[in-house]
């Protein structure tokens, strides 16, 4: 019989090799909503921080981080909470769904990415990003395949970017009453698709996407 095998925790493992050459701001950078089919794309990037003695040990805190899809709704909230506290410096970038039809996801996805790592009022000496592409920025990055799964650094980014886009659309949820943007958060679920057929896309809706024209 198999043995069911748990999926591992991130660890600080590029935070410590990135640490060892010299980069002191550690940045992780993730998006949230790039599969949904309504709704914004939103982009974390988040300083954790690290010296060689919590990069060796850790701290109770970072206990809770974790990819943020493994986390239930109030875990995400919790570590929101925490992260917000706790951390050197952190910032988001938006881009709304009238882009994403126009300049396509995965441009989108980066965009987003940008403009948080732009907007943050620290300056990172290294950016830890989710996926296989760079941002373009003319600044030291790497990006790592499942980096929310790996990297605490990007765990993190991906806690913030996916609570911040959760808010916004409950809120988008209020001016859409015949969507239920609180619960499915856009993503295409048969409820959704349900109110797509029922009530016809919203302006929020990328009409790009298969599932909402």
């Amino acid at each position: 019989m198999k043995r069911h095998l748990l999926p591992h925790k991130p660890h600080r493992d590029f935070e410590s090799a990135a640490f060892k050459k010299g980069f002191q701001k550690i940045a992780g950078v993730d998006e949230a909503g790039r599969g949904s089919l309504a709704g914004p794309v939103v982009a974390a990037c988040v300083i954790l921080p690290f010296d060689s003695l919590t990069l060796a040990q850790g701290e109770p805190w970072q206990e809770g981080i974790n990819d943020s899809k493994l986390l239930s709704p109030a875990q995400r909230e919790e570590c929101y909470s925490i992260l917000v506290e706790k951390v050197l410096g952190f910032s988001v970038g938006i881009v709304d769904s009238k882009e994403i039809d126009q300049i396509n996801i995965l441009k989108a996805s980066l965009k987003a990415m940008q403009l948080a790592v732009q907007s943050m009022s620290t300056r990172p000496d290294i950016l830890l990003v989710d996926g296989r592409f760079q941002i373009p920025l003319e600044m030291e990055q790497r990006p790592i395949v499942n980096g929310d799964a790996l990297s605490l650094s990007i765990a993190a980014a991906s806690i913030i970017a996916k609570v911040t886009r959760d808010r916004l659309m409950k809120e988008l949820g209020q001016e859409f009453p015949h969507f239920s943007f609180a619960q499915h958060k856009g993503y295409g679920t048969k409820r959704h698709l349900r109110e797509i057929k029922t009530h016809g896309p919203t302006p929020i809706h990328r009409l790009t996407f298969r599932g909402v024209s």
